[in-house]
């Protein structure tokens, strides 16, 4: 069984905060964590120092590899920060998580 976890911390939600299943809609100073395992992404977030943690609604989330999964918090993260009630963004498979690059 593999499995990886990332988390980041200091992730202040946008205006309209994240929506969580246990707690409805969470605002300000945030954490986010990730922990992949079997095929699945599972998140997290909690107020920043807190010892609580509601599940980000949307998780878990079908997310192929650990690559990917590293790149799907990544992409977690950046929903936070937009806010607007984010949830889980969707993960397409065989592409990597997150907004497409800019063009050069």
């Amino acid at each position: 069984m593999s499995w990886a976890s990332w988390t980041t911390s200091g992730v202040f939600a946008g205006t309209g905060g994240v929506r969580t299943v246990e707690a409805g809609i969470l605002t300000g100073d945030l954490t986010v964590h990730t922990t992949w395992s079997d095929g699945q992404a599972s998140v997290a977030v909690q107020y920043s120092g807190s010892s609580d943690w509601f599940t980000l609604a949307g998780s878990p989330a079908p997310c192929p590899s650990e690559e990917e999964s590293r790149a799907f918090h990544q992409s977690v993260v950046e929903a936070v920060r937009e806010g607007a009630g984010a949830t889980v963004p969707p993960v397409a498979a065989g592409q990597p998580a997150g907004p497409p690059s800019p063009a050069p």
